[in-house]
């Protein structure tokens, strides 16, 4: 796919909550972090509702069925039906699908999400490699799902069944931190068996089509803490972005993110879905947002002037981007980021 290179974050006159139809919301690091909203969330999203935009919630996750994850969201004081909740679960579900028959039996690695996903599908979840699986299918199973599980999928594969991973995410953000994710899991499987699994959650097509699918939003805009989930996704089906920085994603990888990687939008968090954002422009031998103008200067970033952080962190962004090109910058932006405290 042939894209022009993002060199800095857009700006937009328009409040993001009007100029898309549908938000996808991520969840993890987004919405909550563990059990407890993320602050400012459960505010931003229900204005956004009021003002008429559709919220959908796009998650990773393959532990927790739809109506879970609703219930969950409802009692945060986010109203929520299940068909607003799209899983990688049920991605990974209809990709399996299309590849086996009716009524098959598909090996579970991972939690009830997947297994209601499947069966949505017709197809029907078992346990062991010994019960006659014509594919293995693995999503997180949270952190107490047993070892012996890793064994079942590996007997499986080694039989010749194709294996479907839910998604390859190697962290998930908790309320104590940052644990490990399904794609640390998988690790353990392809290590074991030289498999590759096919992987249907962000950033892949699968995904974006389920969401799609079940959406059909026009005009949706991305919301995440991922680069390498949530705005690659939104990169992989040409969409917009907005990156929020209450989950995993700091400053310094933002600097250096790859152009597949770079937010169309970026905001401190789920506040900047009612708001406009402001328009980076080319300014003293770099780019200024708000009072600050940010430069490379030799093997730095530098950032003069004052005001909101996010302006210069906006900024910082187009220096280094533009600095990068279709490649990675690795000016040294630590000083910079210091001032702004992000």
């Amino acid at each position: 796919m042939s894209q022009t290179v993002r060199t800095r974050p857009e700006g937009s006159r328009n409040v993001l909550s009007e100029a898309y139809d549908t938000a996808l919301l991520d969840l993890d690091g987004v919405v909550y972090a563990g059990g407890h909203a993320i602050a400012h969330a459960v505010e931003s999203l229900g204005t956004a509702r009021a003002g008429g935009m559709h919220l959908a919630y796009v998650t990773n996750n393959a532990l927790r069925t739809p109506d879970a994850v609703a219930e969950h969201l409802t009692e945060l004081g986010i109203p929520t039906g299940a068909a607003d909740v799209i899983t990688s679960a049920q991605a990974a579900a209809r990709l399996v699908s299309e590849q086996v028959p009716a009524g098959a039996r598909v090996l579970v690695i991972g939690g009830e999400g997947l297994r209601v996903a499947l069966r949505e599908r017709g197809l029907e979840p078992v346990d062991s490699a010994d019960d006659g699986p014509v594919a293995v299918v693995q999503g997180y199973g949270g952190p107490d799902m047993a070892w012996g599980r890793f064994g079942e999928a590996c007997y499986a594969i080694a039989r010749g069944v194709p294996w479907f991973a839910s998604n390859t995410d190697l962290t998930i953000p908790s309320a104590r931190g940052i644990a490990p994710g399904n794609g640390a899991a998988v690790e353990v499987v392809r290590i074991a068996t030289g498999a590759e699994p096919q992987v249907a959650g962000k950033p892949l097509p699968p995904m974006h089509r389920e969401t799609i699918l079940r959406t059909g939003a026009e005009r949706p805009l991305v919301v995440g803490d991922r680069l390498d989930t949530d705005i690659e996704g939104a990169f992989n089906g040409e969409v917009d972005s907005l990156l929020v920085l209450t989950g995993v994603t700091d400053g310094a990888q933002l600097l250096a993110a790859p152009p597949e990687h770079r937010p169309t939008y970026v905001d401190a968090d789920l506040r900047g879905m009612l708001t406009g954002q402001p328009e980076v422009t080319p300014a003293e031998g770099g780019f200024g947002c708000g009072g600050w103008t940010a430069s490379a200067r030799g093997q730095e970033l530098v950032l003069d002037g004052e005001g909101d952080a996010m302006d210069g962190l906006r900024a910082l962004c187009a220096a280094a981007w533009t600095e990068a090109g279709d490649g990675v910058c690795t000016l040294d932006g630590e000083k910079a980021l210091a001032r702004l405290g992000v």
